[in-house]
């Protein structure tokens, strides 16, 4: 990088920073900080959930796939994103709304707390808040590592420099800070992206290239769907897992479905990012799938390939915007992270272990909203320096393995729990099968795989977590049904549309679960609003808290 890259690096950041301290302009509560006080438009919110779903990752781990096997990266990766999301369209993302609009929550996991009951809701918060910091270490550690490459910063500094502007406009700005980088991120990524396809094409004989390149002796299989480890038991599984993961399973997902204005809304904007996750990725992984006719990757799994091609065919300038645009995916995906963990901290786990907590006042909600945010990303950070320890064994074993692994066991619970078809499966079926969906993780990646000549394959490794989770939790539901009225009257309002249709509320302060508010004296929370009362009335409606 010369003098003109640096002034571009320079230069996003700082725009990066005008956004987050304009956006905090917006951000008067705890409701606006990590739901957009309901008032994104579904168009912004279906770019912003596209782009958190993005880091570097994809150009060094998915850039080693696509430099091996070719097209198997699209495949088995963004294909069933693309269609995950499109099933969660009408599933999921307008329940996911409902949960904002009809229950009043500014978590994700606040409604678990009366949908199942206070242990389900901290062990689902304390397991996916832990799994969050390494994924996002892992992202981390992905930006760094190409930061080195061409820069040659440490992989230390790098880490430290993305996560501090990272830090700065999420944690003043918000939801509404995440979603507006994110928006500026799309185009810098459009233009970086196209500008890259553009210069590959080139090298191989213009547009005609696209067809003809699959002759090369070096792209030899590059052409087949599916290669390697990833098979078609894999690609099934992985549709499983993003279907949950990508709808609201990772939680910052969900936050971009509560943030819209109506359930319709919310519908469109998982549309809207369906359809981005099966164009747009073509257009990126197509130099990857080209990049062993251009150069030749000195890491054994790949992973620079992506970088040193960038290095060969960018001029000084688009190549500084080609590294804004690694920095782009990954500071979305972080940051969008660190604003749903926050919220969960600060909504669910900390009103459970403190009484003042349930007792902050709007403005102390929000300082400890960002202070959350401030301690995620720090802790992330310093996971970060150690991805590529034994433990973890390198950057896409995290991604692909620990993350497809564990999210099904969480996100189960979570996400099955909204809807009527499951309205039999209480805290017992919740509990017992995230639990036991963690154990067969840790037994088949780990003693069963030690055990086994050549290793558990990879789809087994990352869909039994998954299948063992969701078998217990729907057979449990039938042996062992905790249906309640006030269970049923939860889901009901989920799966049905206001009279008075969708508007934004505001949020009560985080309140303590009844059993608690009897122990300590302390009033419970008021009772959910009626049907028949007007948006207006619901915000005049005092909280716990006044």
């Amino acid at each position: 990088m010369n003098s003109l890259d640096w002034a571009v690096l320079i230069a996003y950041f700082g725009v990066m920073v005008a956004i987050g301290v304009w956006s905090h302009k917006r951000v008067d509560d705890v409701g606006d900080y990590f739901t957009a006080g309901g008032k994104m438009p579904w168009w912004l919110s279906g770019i912003s959930h596209h782009m958190s779903g993005y880091s570097a990752v994809m150009f060094t781990g998915y850039a080693g796939i696509a430099y091996t096997y070719g097209v198997t990266s699209y495949v088995t990766w963004s294909l069933p994103i693309a269609v995950g999301i499109g099933i969660g369209a009408k599933l999921f993302a307008p329940r996911l709304n409902r949960m904002r609009s009809q229950l009043h929550v500014a978590s994700p996991l606040e409604y678990l707390k009366d949908r199942y009951n206070l242990p389900t809701q901290q062990a689902l918060a304390w397991s996916g808040v832990l799994l969050k910091i390494v994924d996002v270490g892992a992202k981390w550690a992905a930006i760094a590592t190409l930061l080195a490459v061409f820069t040659g910063v440490t992989i230390t500094q790098g880490i430290i420099i993305t996560g501090a502007i990272t830090a700065v406009y999420c944690t003043v700005g918000g939801l509404w800070a995440d979603a507006l980088t994110e928006l500026g991120q799309f185009v810098i990524q459009l233009i970086a992206g196209v500008a890259m396809l553009v210069a590959a094409l080139n090298k191989v004989g213009g547009i005609s290239g696209i067809w003809n390149v699959w002759d090369e002796p070096a792209l030899r299989h590059h052409d087949h769907p599916l290669a390697g480890p990833y098979t078609t038991v894999f690609l099934v599984a992985y549709l499983f897992i993003k279907t949950f993961e990508y709808n609201g399973g990772m939680w910052n997902q969900a936050q971009r479905y509560m943030a819209t204005r109506s359930a319709k809304e919310a519908t469109r904007s998982a549309l809207l990012s369906s359809a981005l996750w099966l164009i747009w990725p073509v257009v990126l992984f197509f130099p990857m799938w080209i990049s062993p006719l251009l150069v030749t990757a000195k890491k054994p799994d790949g992973s620079d390939s992506y970088g040193l091609m960038v290095e060969q065919l960018m001029p000084h300038g688009l190549l500084g915007l080609i590294v804004v645009g690694f920095f782009s995916h990954t500071m979305a995906m972080c940051s969008s992270d660190a604003n749903a963990i926050a919220a969960v901290v600060t909504r669910d786990i900390a009103p459970a272990f403190s009484k003042a907590a349930r007792e902050w006042t709007a403005r102390v909600g929000l300082i400890a909203a960002r202070f959350t945010t401030l301690a995620f990303l720090g802790l992330s950070m310093a996971v970060a320096t150690q991805v590529n320890s034994p433990t973890f064994k390198d950057i896409i074993t995290v991604v692909i393995k620990w993350v497809a692994g564990l999210i099904g066991p969480i996100a189960i619970p979570f996400m099955l729990g909204l809807m009527r078809a499951f309205r039999k499966s209480g805290p017992t079926a919740a509990l017992v099968s995230w639990a036991m969906g963690l154990f067969a993780f840790y037994l088949i990646n780990y003693p069963i795989n030690d055990a086994v000549s050549g290793g558990v394959d990879l789809e087994y490794q990352v869909s039994l977590p998954l299948a063992v989770s969701l078998f217990l939790y729907i057979v449990i539901g039938f042996i062992k049904p905790e249906d309640t009225p006030e269970r049923d009257a939860l889901i009901a309002k989920v799966n049905t549309d206001p009279d008075s249709g969708a508007a934004a509320v505001s949020l009560p302060e985080p309140t303590e679960a009844p059993e608690a508010s009897k122990a300590s004296g302390t009033p419970e929370a008021p009772e959910p609003t009626k049907a028949s009362e007007t948006p207006e009335e619901t915000v005049l409606r005092p909280s716990a808290a006044e």
